[in-house]
C-alpha cells in the first residue's frame, strides 16, 4: 500500500530522473559499461522498514562508500588510538585520490581519501590477505543484513588500470604508514570496493550506522555506538570530498559516495538514505545522488542541526472506544452495539517533537490500519513541536483516509497543525479541544453507521422517558403532574457544586456534563448525559449537597421532580416511590459502568 512518504519521496525521483549530466567512471573500464541512466532511492527507518522507488534491487559495486566500514573494522580491530597513530581525521580539500600527505603529520588526512582508505583496509586485522577480505566481506554483510557478493570482473578491471592507487600504497609505505607490502595492502583495497550491493542494501547499512550500530532488520550490533560516533564524524567533515563543506551546509548529514554511483546519507537515531544513479560530477559523487538528498533533507526537514529533542516513538498509545469508551451514558442498546463494533475505531495519541521521523512512523502505523476502519482521532495534545514535513504529511494521512470512507478528527488545542476551527460539515474536518469530546463524536459516529434505528430520539415526551417507562398509567399521572419542565441554553451552569438537593432532573432533549474544577482552574469532564438519562437521584434520594457542576453541552430541556415532592411521595405515595427507585437504581448500575470503563482507559 502506497503511503505519504512514498509519494513524498516519489516526488523527489520524479524531479531528479531528468537531470542526465554528469559522466560514468570511465577510468575503471567495467564501470564505463553500466547503463548511465539507473536511478534508485531508497529510505530505511531505525525499526527496519523500507522506502524505495526506482532501480533498487540493480546490483553496483559499493566502491567508496567501503571506506566507513572498513574504517570502523579498522577501529575495532587495533582501537581508535592505534588508528589514529596512521589517519588523521581533518577534511583535505584535494581530490579522493591525491598522492599527499599531511605536511605537517606525515599522515593521510582522513579515512575517506584513498590515501586513508588503503591504510585502512592495511589495518583489518588477518592471517593473510584472504582471511582480511573475508572478515571484511562478512562486516559488510551484517551490515546490508544478508549475504553480499564479489564482483570479480570489476576487481580484475580496477587491478588493471590502479597505477594511481598502487602509486599511494608505495607513497604510504616510504613514510612507514604502511609496515607491510604495499601491494597487497592497495590488493585488498581494489577487492573491498569491488562487493556487490544493491541501492536497499545501502539504505540498511546507513540506518544501521543512524540506529547506534544495530542492524534495523537483523537487530545484530555490528559496531559499538562509541565507534558509530567516530565514523559517523568522519562521514560528516570529510565522507564527500572536497566538496564536503557544502554538503554539510546545504544537506546536513554524515554521507560517504562512491564513483559506482551511490551514495548513503544518516540521520542518527532516525533514518538511513541510500541514492544510486552512476553519472557523476567532477568531484566523483554521484550528479542525481546529490541533487536527490538535498531534495530530501529540504522536503522531509532532514538537516542534523533540525532535530528531535527525544528519539522515541511519536505514538504514545493507541486504542479503540472498546477499550477506553467515553463518559457518555448510553442505552443499553447503544452499549452493546459499541461492543460489537467499536474496534472500528482507532485513537492515536502522539508525544513529542514531531519532524519527519516521528511523523513518518505515525504516519505508517496509521495508515496501515485495516480496511474495515471507520473512525481515527489522531491526538496531539502532548506533542511539543510540529515541523512543517509533519503537517503536510498528517494532512496527506487524512485524505487518504477520508478517501478510504475512515472519518478522522484531531484532539488539538493549540493548533499545533494549524487548524484554528472545526468544520463540522464533513467528515475530516473535526478538531476538539479535548479527548474525550472526540472519543464522544467517535462513539456516534459509530452509532449513526450501525444503530440509526435503534438509538435514543434527540428529544422526547415527558412519558417517553425511560425511567418513566415501566410506571403503571395511574402512576405516571400522579407522577407527572408536578412535573416542572425547564429549558437551559448551551453552556449555562444548571447547578453548582454545594447546591443543596433539588430534585430529579430527566432530560427530555439536548446533553449536560458533570464537571468538577480542580485548585489550578483545570475543569474535568466526570460524565456526559443525554436525552432519556437523569441526573440529581443521588442529591435528592441522601438529602445532600451536589459534588460538582452540572452544566449544559447544547441546548437543554430537562422535566424536573422537586425534592419537596419526593419527600411527600415517601410519606403518602410508596409504591409510586418504590417504582421510582428501582428504575432509578438501573440507571445508576449504567452510570457506574460508564465510569469503571472510562478509569480503565489505556
Amino acid at each position: 500500500m502506497s503511503t505519504v512518504v512514498d509519494a513524498l519521496i516519489g516526488k523527489v525521483f520524479a524531479a531528479t530522473r531528468e537531470n542526465r549530466s554528469g559522466e560514468l567512471a570511465d577510468y575503471i573500464p567495467e564501470l564505463a559499461a553500466v547503463a548511465p541512466d539507473s536511478f534508485g532511492i531508497c529510505i530505511a527507518t531505525v525499526d527496519g522498514f523500507v522506502y524505495e522507488v526506482g532501480d533498487t534491487r540493480l546490483p553496483f559495486t559499493i566502491q567508496s562508500i567501503s571506506k566507513p566500514f572498513t574504517y570502523a573494522l579498522a577501529l575495532a580491530d587495533r582501537g581508535s588510538g592505534a588508528v589514529a597513530e596512521k589517519i588523521d581525521v581533518e577534511p583535505s580539500g584535494e581530490p579522493f585520490n591525491e598522492i599527499s600527505l599531511d605536511p605537517r603529520t606525515e599522515r593521510p588526512r582522513n579515512p575517506m581519501i584513498n590515501a586513508g582508505a588503503i591504510t585502512a583496509a592495511s589495518l583489518v586485522a588477518g592471517p593473510d590477505l584472504d582471511t582480511r577480505f573475508e572478515r571484511i566481506r562478512a562486516a559488510y554483510s551484517r551490515y546490508a543484513g544478508r549475504d553480499l557478493t564479489f564482483n570479480r570482473s570489476v576487481y580484475e578491471s580496477e587491478s588493471r588500470t590502479g597505477h594511481r592507487n598502487r602509486a599511494i600504497g608505495h607513497m604510504l609505505r616510504s613514510f612507514d604508514i604502511i609496515t607491510g607490502d604495499p601491494d597487497e595492502a592497495v590488493d585488498l583495497y581494489f577487492r573491498q570496493c569491488s562487493v556487490d550491493v544493491t541501492c536497499r542494501d545501502l539504505s540498511v547499512m546507513a540506518a544501521t550506522m543512524a540506529n547506534n550500530g544495530v542492524n534495523p532488520v537483523t537487530r545484530e550490533t555490528v559496531l559499538d555506538p562509541a565507534l558509530v560516533e567516530r565514523v559517523l564524524s568522519v562521514m560528516s567533515t570529510c565522507g564527500m570530498y572536497d566538496a564536503a563543506g557544502k554538503w554539510v551546509y546545504e544537506v546536513g548529514l554524515p554521507a560517504k559516495s562512491g564513483v559506482g554511483g551511490g551514495i548513503i546519507a544518516v540521520l542518527p537515531g532516525q533514518i538511513g538514505i541510500a541514492v544510486y544513479s552512476p553519472r557523476l560530477d567532477e568531484h566523483g559523487n554521484s550528479v542525481r545522488g546529490v541533487e536527490a538528498c538535498r531534495a530530501l533533507s529540504a522536503e522531509l526537514e532532514l538537516h542534523f542541526l533540525h532535530v528531535t529533542r527525544a528519539a522515541r516513538s511519536a505514538i504514545r498509545a493507541s486504542y479503540s472506544v472498546v477499550d477506553s469508551p467515553s463518559r457518555m451514558r448510553r442505552t443499553p442498546a447503544e452499549r452493546a452495539a459499541l461492543d460489537d463494533v467499536g474496534k472500528r475505531s482507532r485513537i492515536y495519541e502522539l508525544h513529542g517533537d514531531l519532524l519527519f521521523a516521528g511523523a513518518e512512523s505515525a504516519v505508517r502505523e496509521i495508515g496501515g490500519v485495516e480496511t474495515e476502519l471507520e473512525v481515527v482521532v489522531v491526538d496531539v495534545r502532548r506533542v511539543d513541536d510540529v515541523g512543517g514535513i509533519a503537517r503536510r504529511m498528517l494532512d496527506s494521512l487524512r485524505d487518504e483516509l477520508t478517501r478510504r470512507g475512515c472519518a478522522v478528527a484531531l484532539v488539538d488545542p493549540a493548533a499545533l497543525l494549524g487548524y484554528t476551527h472545526s468544520d463540522l460539515t464533513g467528515a475530516s474536518g473535526r478538531v476538539f479541544a479535548d479527548l474525550e469530546a472526540a472519543l464522544q463524536w467517535s462513539e456516534d459516529t459509530l452509532l449513526d453507521l450501525h444503530c440509526a434505528a435503534l438509538r435514543q430520539p434527540a428529544s422526547i415526551d415527558v412519558a417517553q422517558h425511560p425511567v418513566l417507562a415501566g410506571l403503571r398509567p395511574e402512576q405516571l399521572r400522579r407522577l407527572t403532574r408536578d412535573l416542572d419542565i425547564r429549558t437551559f441554553t448551551r453552556d449555562e451552569q444548571i447547578i453548582h457544586r454545594g447546591d443543596r438537593a433539588c430534585g430529579l432532573f430527566l432530560i427530555l432533549s439536548g446533553r449536560v456534563s458533570m464537571r468538577v474544577t480542580d485548585s489550578g482552574g483545570a475543569v474535568y469532564r466526570i460524565m456526559t448525559l443525554s436525552t432519556g438519562m437523569t441526573f440529581g437521584e443521588m442529591t435528592m434520594l441522601l438529602d445532600l449537597h451536589f459534588l460538582n457542576d452540572v452544566c449544559a453541552d447544547s441546548e437543554v430541556t430537562v422535566a424536573v421532580l422537586p425534592a419537596e415532592r419526593y419527600a411527600d411521595m415517601a410519606a403518602h405515595e410508596p409504591d409510586l416511590k418504590l417504582a421510582l427507585l428501582e428504575r432509578l437504581a438501573a440507571g445508576a448500575y449504567e452510570q457506574l459502568d460508564v465510569m469503571l470503563r472510562s478509569l480503565l482507559r489505556p
